[in-house]
């Protein structure tokens, strides 16, 4: 079997979706035999130098502004993957929108519908083609892969698609140098937020929780804001150049996948108070670093976490701040949350994750035969 998978989304920075797509293939090169090959097309950005290596995959590199073949794949389906790439047995896309193929089995992935329970919080061609177009793609596509089964609810539920068509392939847990041993606490660590700065990752709420903060206590560590500004950003990034958050608060940008450890290895408490999350993969990662996490009740979040975090509501300020307050005031707590996190991690493997992507490959192969099986013998 020949698999073709988009990896354009881990192209430039590997955040959420970029990383899940790059290690997902990383994994599955290694614990199985088929042939493998990413994809991906940029005017200017070209594949790191040794990623076929990395990944265990060849690597499709095409110069075609992202834009432009995504319009022309979304608005008007072609032209067909196999000019591009060659012929290949399931071609899966990294987002909800299929891509086109004259005979390859179809796979889409979407880790969540926040695209359309906010549809005012999207802009560009996520607001263009994702919001018409992503439920009727779903449901075309051969097989639709979430990270959660908060998420295959919603694809199920909201978008129409036979729950045998919906497979739950989770992230597992990143396998740290030096974290991941014991309960990462250290006295003078940063309340960490990790994730790009947008409206769903709620980071107004967890700003105005911090100022209460400050208002309360003198002696606070830093917050510390990790991830790339949107331009929804710029009032919030605003608010750490005056009082009470000037010098309390800074933000550090993106930041890459080598320097993930040394940030994390820095951070006391992590904080993640999203309206929606398709999976949240810092509080993995923080669990799996030893780091206590505070998180939102919503989303995939709950499922993720289970009982070895603390849950909050997100439109909560004080409940937010207390929740913080409460671990970094109480080691106790603090260290039996980092322990159960560390168990919660190691439940998640990308050897589980790789097992169950195949699953989903061998399905949509079934439900191509079968579509193209219906079809010659409706034009018999």
């Amino acid at each position: 079997m020949r698999v073709l998978v988009d990896y354009r989304p881990a192209l430039r920075e590997r955040s959420g979706v970029g990383e899940y797509i790059h290690a997902l293939v990383r994994a599955y090169t290694r614990v199985h035999t088929d042939e493998v090959a990413v994809f991906t097309s940029s005017w200017r950005d070209r594949p790191a130098e040794g990623l076929a290596r990395e990944l265990g995959a060849s690597v499709v590199d095409r110069r075609i502004p992202v834009r432009a073949l995504n319009y022309a794949w979304h608005r008007l389906e072609w032209p067909p993957v196999e000019t591009m790439a060659g012929s290949c047995d399931v071609v899966h896309a990294a987002h909800p929108l299929l891509i086109p193929s004259r005979r390859a089995a179809q796979v889409v992935t979407i880790h969540d519908l926040d695209f359309l329970s906010r549809p005012e919080r999207t802009r560009a061609e996520i607001r263009r083609d994702y919001v018409p177009l992503a439920a009727a793609h779903a449901r075309r596509a051969d097989a639709v892969v979430t990270s959660t089964a908060h998420g295959k609810r919603q694809i199920t539920d909201r978008l129409g698609v036979p729950s045998d068509r919906v497979h739950i392939c989770t992230p597992g847990a990143p396998t740290w140098t030096t974290l991941g041993r014991q309960p990462h606490l250290p006295r003078d660590g940063y309340v960490l937020f990790i994730g790009t700065l947008e409206p769903r990752k709620n980071v107004a709420t967890l700003l105005d929780a911090w100022a209460l903060l400050i208002e309360r206590q003198a002696l606070l560590p830093e917050l510390v804001l990790a991830g790339r500004a949107t331009p929804a950003a710029a009032l919030w990034l605003e608010r750490l150049e005056r009082p009470p958050l000037a010098g309390r608060v800074s933000h550090r940008g993106y930041v890459h996948v080598q320097d993930r450890e040394r940030l994390f290895a820095g951070a006391r408490l992590l904080v993640l108070p999203s309206f929606d999350e398709g999976f949240g993969l810092p509080a993995l990662e923080a669990m799996s670093a030893g780091i206590p996490v505070v998180v939102s009740n919503r989303g995939a979040l709950p499922e993720v976490v289970g009982d070895a975090g603390t849950l909050i509501e997100p439109d909560d300020t004080a409940g937010l701040a207390n929740a913080i307050d409460a671990l970094l005031r109480n080691d106790a707590r603090a260290t039996e949350l980092a322990h159960a996190g560390l168990a919660r991690a190691r439940q998640f493997t990308w050897d589980a994750a790789a097992n169950a992507l195949r699953a989903a490959y061998l399905s949509a192969l079934d439900h191509r035969r079968q579509r193209d099986g219906t079809a010659a013998r409706r034009t018999a």
